[in-house]
């Protein structure tokens, strides 16, 4: 009773924190040895109410069971605090959290004491309600009643930690249970760990504990797979989710639908849509008929691949096996056809979903507004989003974002300025970063990069303000409207903001001192960028050396030629085009011959395409993508 006196003293002083109670429950934990699964931690009331109590209609509505719960209470003899809590129970699962908890309260406050199963019920709802510090005063509670908590009362606690995002208190209260053996863990609390790891991005960290689980008592089952599983394909490392599952079908594990979902998701993601059509017939032969959503996986997949014949076929598998496609797979179709400029097509597929009744959302919409302003149709795209509006549908930031984008990509900068402003009137239609990037580009490339930069030196102290990409946006804009003073100042201001400048700043900075006749700086800033662990491209070579050749600096020249040949890159077509006409007369040695003549025939790393695509004239590596997201 002293340690439950100081744990609750503990828990309901001011300045309570966790961490520090963790502490005092560990020594609490290692003084006591209570099994508690015997009958005599439960109350005779509870015992008696378990054995005799009649089953509680199904209640959905929560008016209905507050009148059946007023009832009870006024029923004479009165109901046990078991059948009570069986009522609350159903309130808590209609997920009226504080409803729940003022019932216990008046149940309290009528003189009917609590029991374990109550408590516990209570701890879950202050711990949905994100109430840690209100759940461990009622384990407190638990102590101070002489009640032991059980695996339950644990295992709720450790969940409410993991919904308040305090994964690492979770598991020190799991490791410390373990330590002291207060109780025998199971797969629920084991599953919470492990999914309070995945949540928090430690996935390393949850598959060791699967790997303990794996050498323990409490062996792991197929959801702690699955939730590893799934974490890894999210986290881009779906070759271990592979792996993982491999070990676990050699455990005795078959996989089930959820481990496909998420390995067919991983592989869609890394465009490895082929080794997802052999699990999706794998499946097959398991017996595990795949669904409406594995289906639209791949539509999405080959969509976006541009294979649309193929997302076709898939669509006809799923209708000759009585599957109908839903809105997310037409919405994935259009999505496709508008990627490739099948703008009408994607329409027919619109009529289509209306014939079938399927009511298309602002995703399948927005999906077509970003077709047109790919096909530089934005007329039709203003027109089809006035008409969604109509409909009661509200545009999101992705549809803004396409139109924003459609608006400078037609020259229409005043009115995509205009637009601008109308989205960010709309209280709800919060302008995102992709916005931002969209917006400066536009405005960049129309020559009014001193209103951009005005307008990001207004954005204030904001989170988007330390983007490095809107930093390279601007200076490569500063550079293009001739303000290089302007674009070196930018670029001092990264480095002053703790920023750290990528490859795209750096060769659009070498660009901005040779432009400013500073050649050695330029020059050295290939140098610079290796030493801060960011390696020059392709791109970033041959924009020195046609800044170089621009101001006939043909020595020079000669060994950044050499240069770029020893790190296996070569130049691009107009690199070359620059090259030859600066070639010496015919007889005369020069090492620029020589190097030259070492790369003709030789293929460095960068294939042909390369070479043609990122020359100087290309350079436009900001330019937001076709659906408006970056």
């Amino acid at each position: 009773m002293v340690y439950a006196r100081v744990l609750c003293h503990l828990v309901k002083g001011k300045g309570f924190l966790i961490s520090s109670s963790l502490a005092y429950l560990s020594s609490l934990l290692h003084s006591m040895h209570v099994d508690y699964t015997d009958p005599k931690y439960l109350s005779h009331q509870t015992i008696l109410s378990l054995r005799n109590s009649s089953s509680v209609p199904q209640i959905t509505k929560l008016d209905d069971a507050l009148h059946l719960f007023d009832q009870m209470l006024h029923r004479q003899p009165r109901p046990s605090i078991y059948q009570l809590t069986k009522q609350i129970t159903a309130i808590v699962k209609m997920e009226h959290y504080s409803t729940a908890l003022s019932l216990f309260k008046k149940i309290n406050s009528m003189g009917i004491p609590s029991d374990l199963y109550a408590i516990n019920i209570s701890i879950n709802c202050h711990c949905r309600l994100l109430q840690i510090n209100h759940g461990f005063a009622l384990l407190a509670t638990i102590f101070k009643q002489g009640h032991p908590p059980n695996l339950t009362t644990y295992t709720t606690l450790i969940n409410g930690l993991v919904l308040a995002d305090q994964v690492f208190e979770a598991v020190e209260l799991f490791k410390k249970l373990l330590k002291t053996k207060t109780c025998e863990p199971n797969q629920v609390m084991y599953g919470t760990i492990i999914n309070g790891l995945c949540k928090a991005g430690h996935v390393t960290r949850a598959l060791e504990l699967l790997r303990f689980m794996e050498s323990s008592s409490c062996k792991p089952h197929i959801e702690q797979y699955n939730n590893i599983i799934d974490t890894l394909c999210k986290d881009n490392m779906v070759d271990d989710a592979l792996n993982l599952s491999t070990k676990m079908t050699e455990k005795g594990f078959k996989p089930n639908i959820y481990t496909y979902t998420s390995l067919i998701q991983g592989l869609c993601t890394f465009n490895r849509e082929i080794e997802a059509s052999r699990m999706l017939r794998d499946m097959e032969k398991e017996g595990i008929s795949p669904g409406v959503h594995i289906f639209t996986i791949l539509v999405d997949a080959y969509c976006k691949q541009g294979d649309i014949e193929d997302a076709e076929n898939i669509m006809k598998v799923m209708v000759t096996r009585g599957l109908q496609p839903n809105v997310v797979t037409y919405s994935a179709l259009i999505d496709g056809y508008c990627l490739i400029g099948e703008i009408n097509k994607a329409h027919e597929v619109l009529d289509t979903m209306v014939e079938k009744n399927i009511v298309p959302n602002i995703i399948t919409y927005s999906s077509l507004i970003n077709g047109y302003c790919k096909n530089n149709q934005i007329d039709e795209a203003m027109h089809l989003f006035q008409e969604i509006q109509n409909k009661g549908l509200v545009p999101n930031v992705v549809t803004y974002n396409s139109l924003l984008q459609g608006l400078f990509q037609t020259g229409s900068s005043l009115k995509a300025r205009k637009f601008f402003k109308e989205m960010k009137s709309k209280g709800n239609k919060t302008p995102d970063i992709c916005t931002y990037r969209i917006l400066f580009h536009g405005m960049c490339k129309n020559y009014e990069c001193m209103d951009a930069l005005d307008l990001f030196r207004s954005m204030g102290e904001c989170e988007m303000m330390k983007d490095v990409g809107l930093y390279n946006i601007l200076i490569d804009g500063c550079s293009k409207c001739g303000e290089l003073d302007m674009a070196m100042g930018l670029f001092e201001e990264i480095f002053a903001k703790g920023l750290k400048p990528d490859i795209r700043t750096y060769t659009v900075m070498i660009k901005v001192y040779c432009e400013k006749g500073l050649f050695f700086e330029g020059r050295e800033l290939i140098v610079k960028m290796k030493e801060n662990g960011c390696l020059a491209n392709s791109v970033t070579y041959n924009v020195i050396v046609q800044e170089f050749l621009k101001q006939d600096k043909c020595e020079e020249c000669e060994g950044l030629l050499e240069e770029m040949v020893s790190e296996g890159f070569s130049p691009d077509a107009t690199t070359f085009s620059m090259l030859l006409r600066l070639m010496p007369n015919k007889g005369k040695d020069s090492r620029m011959l020589a190097a030259i003549q070492k790369m003709k025939g030789n293929k460095t790393r960068d294939d042909r395409r390369t070479e043609l695509t990122f020359g100087l004239g290309s350079f436009d590596i900001w330019k937001p993508s076709p659906s408006g997201t970056c």
